[in-house]
């Protein structure tokens, strides 16, 4: 999570990233799940498929997974609540999804933190 860089008012997910044109950069996605929202240091057209890197360790962060609607691959991240966040990795192609380590811990996290 980047403090000092905002999305929807809330902090942005920062990862690295390689276009298809050899571009390499930063890119922001918003950290509010459903949200497409995000900002990248160069243009990525739609359809493009980007590679994506951890900030800090530098990993590549594509799994042996293909995207079941298009077959790109796909990226996965830790969340900080124990679980992983998948999205696919070509530009405009909306397929993701949470699988969250313990979802009891997970829902009286949100339900501690947002009061429902």
């Amino acid at each position: 999570m980047d403090d000092s860089h905002l999305i929807n008012n809330r902090k942005a997910i920062k990862l690295n990233i390689k276009t298809s044109d050899d571009k390499e950069g930063n890119i922001w996605l918003s950290s509010i799940y459903g949200d497409y929202n995000y900002t990248s240091e160069h243009a990525i057209p739609e359809g493009d498929v980007v590679e994506f890197f951890c900030p800090h360790c530098k990993e590549n962060l594509a799994r042996s997974l293909e995207c079941e609607v298009c077959n790109a691959p796909i990226v996965s991240f830790t969340c900080s609540i124990g679980g992983k966040v998948s999205i696919c990795s070509r530009n405009g192609c909306k397929n993701h999804y949470v699988v969250f380590e313990n979802l009891d811990t997970a829902v009286r996290k949100f339900y501690s933190e947002y009061g429902y």
